[in-house]
């Protein structure tokens, strides 16, 4: 599992014209949130997820540094299968090492329940759709998280 934090001072994504997720940290009252794009490959367990939100949860790279465990920051979790790209040949991707949605969805599902457990507030993409991402990247700050 991949997943790649940027810290944002504001995120929004939508499919279509409808907006299905966004975060404004300034009225949670906090200067950040965390944008986190979740890439799952086929050996990925639900293990995996629980561990990867624990670590985003308590990554101290907000104000201070702190993290969104201590300051209450919101997270918008959007799946992103491109992150296991395999570009190492030729021009075009290769998206095998991404695992199919049937095993993909339930995990970034999970990562995103684990992250409500641990107390985040959490807002989603729509896993599969095509989706439209506005963010003001504050730092700018991005982090590639792997287990």
């Amino acid at each position: 599992m991949r997943v790649l934090v940027q810290r944002v001072s504001s995120a929004r994504v939508s499919v279509g014209r409808e907006a299905v997720g966004s975060i404004d940290p300034a009225a949670a009252g906090v200067p950040h949130g965390l944008l986190a794009l979740v890439g799952v490959t086929h050996d990925d367990t639900e293990a995996t997820a629980k561990a990867l939100a624990d670590k985003l949860f308590r990554l101290r790279i907000l104000d201070g540094e702190r993290s969104a465990a201590d300051l209450g920051a919101p997270i918008l979790v959007v799946s992103q299968f491109t992150l296991y790209a395999d570009t190492a040949k030729g021009r075009r991707p290769s998206w095998s090492a991404a695992a199919p949605g049937p095993v993909a969805e339930p995990l970034v599902d999970r990562f995103a329940a684990t992250l409500r457990e641990l107390g985040a507030t959490v807002a989603m993409g729509r896993f599969g759709a095509h989706m439209h991402i506005e963010l003001v990247n504050d730092g700018p700050v991005t982090l590639l998280l792997e287990a």
